[in-house]
């Protein structure tokens, strides 16, 4: 299997990667007959990325996406499903490795696999203790999904959840297109000794993935970009950038906010994490942090003691982890 992706001309750091379309596996390049050839002054860099199903697929490449809800547009085009199939992707692993999800980065070389709606389960808990040992990450496109499960905890218990399975619904209540937080604190809120309803849908496995259960314990280099390599940058708003890889300064910040986010939220984010690190190393002080964060991700509506924790974590590490 071919691994890695194709590297596109270099170009200047922030430069905008040029628009195309997802490209069927096997389908050839071709020019279109009697186009005129263009010949742009300064030609802006052409990505391609391959492409696999994580249960097995030819493979097919992909360009032209700004975001995660164009780059799963672009993998559903390439195999003919719907982008709403695709639960989440991983970089150069076909396995459910939650230590390799794809994130906000994307290395030049990395190999994109796409992880779709496998068996539907339904699961009743009941809730002896505040903490279910859950925590949850979404796809950016719709679908909050299990990241980590606690050893001895309450879900650590149920042998049919496993890390990887999307969250469909608690009690009937669909939450698809709900936020990792939002997600979370409906599971934090939810009453002690009554139980519940989690219907799941696990990732489809291959043959040689069925009947594994993976509780996806810490890892420092968890969400890490190689320093020194070039990255494509996805974005929300504005188009996908080429970006130098973190420095390892930031990326010991961002694994220690993404730390904070799970102990104080519940969820795990690199991309999230990484932009606080960024509104952090911009701040004076904690304060400003504050209103920095309201302003760009007020929707988290995050407590004046965890923006505290962040601002120390990234502008003073040694005084945040005495």
């Amino acid at each position: 299997m071919r691994r890695a992706g194709r590297r596109g001309r270099q170009a200047p750091e922030g430069s905008p990667m040029e628009n195309g379309v997802g490209q069927r596996p096997g389908t050839p390049e071709t020019a279109a007959e009697g186009a005129p050839d263009p010949r742009p002054l300064r030609p802006r860099p052409r990505l391609v990325f391959h492409t696999q199903l994580a249960h097995g697929s030819p493979t097919g490449r992909i360009e032209g996406f700004t975001n995660v809800k164009e780059l799963y547009t672009k993998i559903a085009e390439v195999f003919d499903i719907s982008p709403t199939e695709i639960l989440f992707c991983t970089l150069n692993t076909h396995k459910v490795d939650m230590q390799k999800l794809l994130g906000g980065q994307i290395g030049l070389e990395d190999f994109i696999f796409a992880h779709v709606r496998g068996e539907t389960k339904e699961v009743e808990v009941t809730k002896t203790e505040d903490a279910l040992g859950l925590t949850i990450t979404d796809n950016g496109a719709g679908y909050a999904f299990i990241k980590r499960i606690k050893e001895g905890s309450i879900i650590n218990r149920l042998q049919t959840v496993c890390v990887g399975d999307s969250i469909e619904a608690i009690n009937d209540h669909t939450i698809v297109g709900c936020r990792h937080y939002e997600v979370a604190r409906m599971l934090r809120e939810l009453p002690r000794a009554q139980p519940f309803t989690l219907r799941l849908v696990q990732p489809k496995k291959a043959f040689d993935m069925i009947g594994q259960r993976t509780r996806s314990s810490k890892s420092p280099s968890e969400g890490r970009v190689a320093s020194g390599k070039e990255t494509l940058r996805l974005r929300t708003q504005g188009p996908a950038t080429l970006e130098d890889g973190p420095s390892p300064f930031e990326e010991e910040a961002a694994r220690r906010v993404d730390d904070l986010l799970e102990s104080y939220m519940g969820i795990r984010d690199s991309e999230l994490a990484s932009t606080m690190v960024e509104a952090a190393k911009e701040s004076p002080s904690a304060a400003q942090l504050a209103r920095d964060l309201d302003s760009i991700l007020g929707e988290f509506a995050f407590p004046q003691e965890f923006v505290a924790e962040v601002w120390a974590a990234v502008c003073h590490p040694k005084e945040a982890q005495k």
